[in-house]
């Protein structure tokens, strides 16, 4: 491990030349990359400064032990267990560390919702989700914007698609992605009966054109009326979108914005961001093929979370974590959640390493 861990402050003080460099401001994308890598490898470094001090003192107290100073001898003695402890600790920790990170991570995300089985009560849980989801951004002070949404009577949500700006917004809410389940007794339900209907969530990292290389032959633009709410403008202007991508079959509609304008601006973005989602999917089934990871970020068809409120529990089936703070995650309270999410993911991972 030492070995490794040398090697990467090699790394590590190299790119911080590099960084330094007047220069590196003139190719912001290599000062972006770099400046990401030097985020990640940090904590490994101050890791290792940490690591090594400790293996040299532990070398040099089980010197004094080959040594004749038998007063000194048992001074050590006592002192070197609380190392060896600390040292095996330590390797622990530093092991989570070299965990290769997720390159989409730092990305913003797209998410969309959809309501499932249930119908009104599905809309619902929907809206309740988004609500959710909403919250869980202003504890971050992450920055949101509707894409496009299509609602139903009373208050349900038949889907929403909003994008989250902020630092690792892809990285905490990917494990979202999936079946969203409630079993409830919903307002509408005279007899109390408790019903269960579903929702799902798909949690896209923001594809940069970078990324992702679209032909301009591969796509389909068709223009019109748009529906719904907006009085006089949606009876006389041609300002809805759909982006079909012709290799794909993808599709994407968007009609919110008067712009003809800005709904092609924002189907693209979420055309991007699916085809990003797509190559990742083929990644992860790869792997899966040869592992299978206990979080799944990939699926959304599996159920992986179950919100039960006559109970007022919250289930992750994943890893079987149940949390009966139901209320509060509704609130957007998902921290320990998430970090649980992450930690069951990289215990799986650490088996590759």
């Amino acid at each position: 491990m030492l070995e490794k861990l040398k090697q990467i402050k090699e790394r590590y003080d190299t790119m911080m030349a590099a960084l330094s460099d007047p220069g590196a401001f003139q190719d912001q994308d290599k000062f972006k990359t770099l400046s990401r890598e030097r985020k990640h490898l940090e904590p490994i470094v101050q890791a290792y400064e940490k690591y090594a001090r400790l293996v040299a003192h532990i070398a040099d107290d089980e010197a004094v032990l080959r040594g004749n100073d038998d007063e000194l001898k048992e001074l050590v003695k006592e002192e070197l267990d609380t190392l060896r402890t600390e040292r095996e600790e330590m390797e622990e920790d530093i092991k989570f560390l070299l965990i290769p990170p997720d390159p989409n991570d730092d990305k913003n995300t797209i998410v969309e919702i959809r309501a499932g089985t249930g119908g009104d009560e599905a809309a619902l849980f929907a809206a309740d989700l988004y609500r959710m989801y909403t919250r869980y951004a202003e504890r971050q002070n992450w920055k949101m914007e509707d894409l496009s949404a299509s609602f139903m009577g009373g208050g349900g949500v038949k889907e929403i698609t909003f994008q989250i700006r902020g630092e690792s917004a892809y990285g905490q809410l990917k494990y979202e992605s999936g079946v969203h389940r409630v079993q409830r007794v919903p307002a509408t339900e005279s007899s109390g009966r408790i019903h269960t209907s579903a929702a799902t969530v798909a949690v896209l990292p923001e594809a940069e054109k970078v990324d992702v290389e679209i032909n301009e032959s591969d796509l389909r633009i068709d223009t019109y009326r748009a529906s719904g709410a907006g009085g006089q403008h949606v009876n006389k202007t041609d300002s809805a979108i759909r982006v079909t991508h012709i290799p794909s079959g993808l599709v994407v509609a968007c009609q919110d914005e008067r712009s003809q304008h800005k709904n092609k601006e924002k189907a693209l973005k979420i055309l991007y961001s699916r085809l990003l989602q797509h190559t990742i999917d083929e990644q992860n089934a790869a792997v899966a093929a040869v592992r299978r990871s206990q979080v799944s970020t990939g699926d959304r068809s599996a159920k992986i979370r179950t919100y039960n409120f006559p109970q007022m529990r919250v289930t992750d089936h994943r890893i079987n974590y149940t949390s009966h703070q139901l209320q509060a995650i509704m609130d957007g309270d998902l921290y320990d959640m998430i970090e649980q999410l992450k930690l069951a993911d990289n215990v799986e991972k650490l088996k590759n390493i």
